[in-house]
């Protein structure tokens, strides 16, 4: 994409997703079902981190296509840099996962992640915002713009550690609560809880080296040479800043 196509589609994907975090917050909870209990609010929830891990991520993405257009060169590189790393460590994997496990798990049986009784409190349309259009949403940014991947070392290091964050979260709400957040959990065993677990985890990673490779596919099969040019100002002027 052109830088300043570029900017108005990242400036429009972060309207998108803060008007959705701002629907998600004032929900109204008059009649609250039994599921949703109150300790942690609505962020005990990974679709609703998600959301504002993707409302930071396209705000990151707006603000480098702003310092690409005014020539701010000296400030990209880093803003740059921590829009790369958001998106292949957490915006990539995690909007992936929560769409493919939700609707695989809803397709299943939905009473185990997304009780009958929410269709009262969340809106049809909020639903799929939530769960349906961040997967196209995570693929179009990685055909809109090449993005520099962490080593593979340091990637699975970094997902390993976000995900071990909310799993300890989960835990920390059981632990307060005797309630878990997903209803699902309440049917495996520790053991069987600790495999399930395992398992999401290893999705994830899939998902995270899937996220590489589609990058390597699209913009060439050694990106991290290609895309360590966006960081010398010569090669910014040429190539990212507009004429």
């Amino acid at each position: 994409m052109e830088i300043s196509t570029l900017t108005v589609y990242h400036c429009l994907a972060f309207a998108w997703y803060f008007f959705v975090n701002y629907s998600v917050v004032h929900l109204r909870t008059d009649n609250r079902p039994p599921e949703l209990f109150l300790y942690g609010g609505q962020w005990k929830y990974l679709t609703v981190l998600n959301l504002v891990l993707q409302a930071v991520f396209y705000g990151v993405s707006f603000l480098a296509d702003v310092l690409r257009l005014i020539k701010k060169l000296r400030c990209v590189k880093c803003v740059i840099s921590s829009r790369d790393l958001l998106f292949s460590v957490l915006a990539f994997p995690v909007s992936t996962f929560v769409s493919v496990s939700f609707w695989a798990l809803y397709t299943y049986n939905r009473e185990l992640v997304y009780p009958k009784s929410l269709d009262g409190v969340i809106p049809q349309w909020l639903n799929h915002a939530m769960h349906t259009t961040v997967l196209p949403f995570a693929f179009l940014e990685i055909f809109a713009t090449p993005h520099r991947y962490p080593t593979k070392k340091k990637g699975l290091i970094l997902v390993g550690f976000a995900s071990s964050l909310y799993i300890t979260w989960v835990l920390w709400i059981y632990a307060a609560t005797g309630e878990w957040v997903y209803p699902l959990f309440a049917l495996f065993s520790p053991a069987g809880l600790a495999a399930f677990l395992a398992g999401s985890f290893a999705i994830t990673v899939c998902f995270y080296s899937f996220g590489e490779f589609l990058n390597r596919m699209i913009w060439g099969h050694n990106p991290r040479k290609k895309i360590k040019g966006h960081f010398s100002p010569a090669w910014l002027e040429k190539h990212l800043l507009p004429v």
